[in-house]
This record gives C-alpha cells, structure tokens and sequence, in this order.
C-alpha cells in the first residue's frame, strides 16, 4: 500500500494460520494425558429387583463409623489413630474364634465402613484405604513379603500368580461399604 509515494512495510500473515494449526497439531500429538483410575471397588449388580439378604453373626462384623465432621467411630469409641485401628481390625480378622467379642475365622470376618452424607471423600478414602491396607498387610506376611514388595507383585505373571492366590487363601477382603446415612 502506498501512502504519499512511499510504501508502507506490512507483515504476510498468510501462513500465520498454518503455523498456529500446525503448533495445535504439535502440542495435541505430544501432550500426555494422565487418566484418574478413581476407586476401585466391585460394585453390587445392576438387577434390584431380588433384595440379597445375608445374615452375618454381630461378632464377625467390625464397625466403623465416619460422622459428618467426620470423626471416626470404632466400634462405638471415637478415634483419630488410624494406626491403633488397623492394628484391631488385623486382630480381629486373624482371630480365629479365640476371643469370643472378635469374628470367628478370617472367611466370615466383615469389616463394615458406614459414612455420613456429609463425610468427606478425603476422610472416607483414608479409613478405606487404612482398612485395605490391613488386609495387604496380612497377605504380604503370609508369604514373607513387605506390603509394598507384595502389591507389586504381577498377576500376569504364573509364578507371582501363584505367590498371590497364596497369599489370600483363606482370607477374602470382606469389606462392606454401607450406603451413607443422613444421621
């Protein structure tokens, strides 16, 4: 363009279009997108309709309870000590009908995790993951292994297979997560 016989310099932005597409393409082929695995929990069977009743003994179910301010009821005590719980529940699931007030084998051993709809997802998560830990804990132990040496055992693989089945025989992860109160 040319004003009073002098042209004015000016910038092509003609390929600038080309260059941001192929920057997006760049930056798209690139990225890594980290997906959240979230909980992992087997959920109960979509199909309602036939109500599942289960009687289970009072001696073989270990409550604990998560208030709205989300204090943490052990059978009936308020605890902080998420450390002293675990201890209790592996006592309690490894008791063996010794003491009368604990479950009477591992396989009908129930821990039971009941919230209130005000809990919060941090407190549920960190007694949820105290308790299975309780139980990776004792399955570690079972075959001379450190909890963190046993879960990064492989389950693809036969022999470390073997080492896991082994480990859990006898003793299920039975851990009941009652659905939240308004109590």
């Amino acid at each position: 363009m040319r004003v009073g016989g002098r042209r004015n310099p000016e910038i092509n932005s003609s390929s600038m279009a080309d260059i941001a597409f192929l920057l997006l393409i760049f930056f798209l082929v690139t990225t890594t997108i980290v997906n959240d695995k979230g909980i992992l929990l087997l959920l109960p069977p979509k199909n309602t309709d036939i109500p599942l009743i289960v009687e289970i003994n009072e001696r073989n179910i270990f409550k604990i309870r998560i208030n709205s301010s989300n204090q943490i009821l052990v059978e009936g005590e308020k605890t902080d000590d998420l450390v002293k719980m675990k201890v209790d529940i592996q006592a309690f699931v490894l008791n063996y009908g010794k003491d009368k007030k604990s479950s009477e084998s591992p396989l009908k051993a129930v821990v039971s995790i009941k919230t209130n709809r005000g809990t919060s997802y941090e407190k549920f998560v960190a007694v949820l993951n105290a308790v299975q830990g309780v139980y990776h804990d004792i399955y570690a132990n079972n075959i001379s292994l450190s909890n963190e040496e046993y879960r990064n055992l492989d389950f693809g693989n036969p022999d470390e297979r073997r080492l896991i089945i082994k480990a859990k025989n006898g003793i299920p992860m039975n851990i009941s997560i009652a659905e939240p109160s308004n109590l």
